[in-house]
């Protein structure tokens, strides 16, 4: 693509007080103020002094900014140009929003924690957000990262597992078998904390946000009993979580666990080794080829099980009966003599703990559910690749609020794309939301005292836009005489 010849671009200006460069926020906004995200903050939020009144509006601008694009205060000036003035009621300037997130203390981001947690409940109660959460499988996965930040000032920050400063953030997903992962619970914490410090209180508050959900689900259908078709919640983590706070915090609130377990201690050790050869079974995995005519994976990759008690060293309250689940591949790392072949194949292990029904998993599906776990991982990315690609004050209870109205944002644009009726924005990165869906350009114009938005001809996504305006604005609604 070149520029034209035949008319060359001489000026540029900013100057037309009509022109908006997010035009998706429209429709955006608008569910989120029918999914109670203004009065829910308005109701739950204390924070003092003058710099915490309006609460409501402030938290919808911190969210709408962010879905925008914003990942610093200083971004949410993206808010003020050409014709939002006109569309939203007098949004809040960076700074005003940088000073309320300031007057956070831990209290109130518990406060902001509440009003996420029911605006979730929300959002899927008016979207297909979480579908199937009261039929099918529910997947519930907890993880921490890292969030990089620079010099001494911020609050809480330090070296944490990574090597890298920063400040540590705890989340929890859930998946279902027709629905993208939404954010349960955060948490964010000190840098150099450990990454199950607090996951009990995580688990419990997911668990319980789970239930809620399912509640609500099962409400919504008449004649529909509580238990049709539900099973227990899975939640996975991996093995810095292995450990009986957080699995028997699992197991008190009726779910199941999978969690990879260290290959160190001398029980899992022992486990392994009682295998006998003729129980391994290959998978599908990198490198394999399915053989239609014997109905089987020809794979270098292969699993096993065996019962296995979790924490038998502990009390017997401690102990969870359970099976391990454990993956052999090929040891492809070449030894240190090049000339010295070996007598026999060299594996490397991977083990989890499931506490799964085998009738419902067995040995395959399990391990192929286990390893679903790295969704949480792009999870982690968008968030990132988002609002959390900084951690904007030094203040640690005004980036802990941060993280909280991230983590809205987010769930906010995976519930809008949900209403554009297109299966590839359903399951689509925020980044690819944000370019489709929000960051399209529009003119206003007034007529009778109401706006027109003019937008551009020819857009790829012209139907998925319509279709999430329509929704929001109730125009696909049959009429009732």
């Amino acid at each position: 693509m070149q520029l034209s010849h035949t008319r060359p671009v001489a000026a540029a200006r900013f100057d037309d007080p009509n022109l908006m460069s997010t035009a998706g926020l429209v429709p955006v906004m608008a569910l989120a103020q029918a999914s109670g995200l203004l009065t829910l903050a308005d109701q739950q939020l204390s924070v003092p002094t003058d710099k915490g009144a309006n609460p409501g509006r402030k938290v919808a601008s911190l969210v709408g900014g962010m879905v925008a694009g914003a990942d610093s205060i200083a971004d949410l000036a993206i808010l003020r140009h050409g014709a939002m003035g006109t569309i939203f009621d007098r949004p809040y300037a960076p700074s005003t929003l940088g000073s309320f997130l300031r007057q956070f203390t831990f209290g109130h981001v518990r406060q902001l924690d509440a009003v996420a947690s029911r605006f979730l409940g929300n959002l899927a109660e008016k979207t297909v957000l979480v579908s199937g959460i009261d039929t099918g499988r529910v997947l519930v996965d907890i993880d921490d990262t890292i969030i990089e930040v620079h010099g001494h000032g911020k609050q809480g920050s330090g070296y944490g597992y990574s090597g890298v400063r920063g400040l540590n953030a705890l989340i929890a997903t859930v998946t279902t078998e027709t629905a993208a992962p939404v954010i349960l619970t955060q948490r964010l914490r000190r840098g150099a904390c450990g990454s199950p410090r607090g996951a009990a209180r995580m688990v419990a508050d997911a668990l319980a946000t789970v239930d809620r959900l399912r509640s609500q689900a099962r409400g919504a259908h008449v004649g529909c009993s509580s238990g049709d078709g539900a099973s227990k919640p899975l939640i996975r983590c991996d093995s810095a979580f292995y450990g009986h706070p957080t699995i028997g915090a699992a197991i008190r609130a009726g779910a199941d666990v999978s969690v990879t377990v260290r290959l160190t201690t001398s029980t899992v050790k022992r486990a392994i080794a009682s295998i006998q050869d003729d129980a391994w079974t290959p998978i599908e995995y990198t490198d394999a080829v399915y053989d239609e005519g014997t109905d089987t994976w020809i794979s270098r990759a292969e699993v096993a099980e065996t019962p296995f008690t979790a924490f038998a060293s502990q009390k017997k309250a401690h102990q969870i009966p359970g099976r391990l689940v454990v993956r052999r591949i090929p040891d492809l790392r070449p030894p240190k003599d090049q000339g010295q072949g070996t007598l026999f194949d060299v594996w490397r292990f991977h083990a989890f703990f499931t506490t799964t029904d085998p009738d419902e998993l067995d040995t395959v599906d399990a391990d192929k559910t286990h390893r679903q776990h790295a969704v949480i991982e792009q999870v982690h990315a968008d968030l990132k690749n988002s609002a959390l690609a900084h951690l904007p004050s030094n203040s640690f209870s005004a980036n802990a609020a941060w993280l909280v109205a991230a983590v809205m944002a987010f769930n906010l644009t995976r519930a809008a794309a949900t209403l554009t009726g297109d299966p590839k924005l359903t399951k689509a990165t925020t980044g690819t939301l944000r370019r489709t869906l929000v960051s399209v350009p529009a003119r206003i114009a007034s007529s009778a005292r109401r706006l027109t938005l003019h937008l551009p001809t020819h857009w790829p996504w012209e139907t998925a836009w319509h279709n999430l305006f329509d929704s929001t604005f109730g125009r696909n609604q049959p009429i009732i005489t």
